[in-house]
């Protein structure tokens, strides 16, 4: 199995200007939380629309953008 490598180009946060630590622990830390978050999100989707997509969509709008911004490598 080959490692998982994110790479972001063209940010500001480091004089680089390329992050691979930060996308990458925030793409682990994407699927973990999506593995846990989707099944119960399509199972209170199907009584709560809106609470249900809040849900499903949290680890991409809160989880991957958090854990990728806090690390500036």
């Amino acid at each position: 199995m080959a490692p998982i490598s994110c790479v972001q180009c063209g940010t500001t946060s480091n004089p680089c200007r390329c992050k691979v630590v930060g996308p990458t622990l925030g793409f682990l830390a994407f699927v973990v939380t999506g593995v846990v978050e989707w099944p119960v999100g399509a199972v209170v989707y199907c009584f709560k629309h809106a609470k249900g997509r809040r849900i499903m969509a949290h680890p991409a709008t809160v989880v991957y953008p958090c854990v990728s911004n806090a690390i500036p490598i």
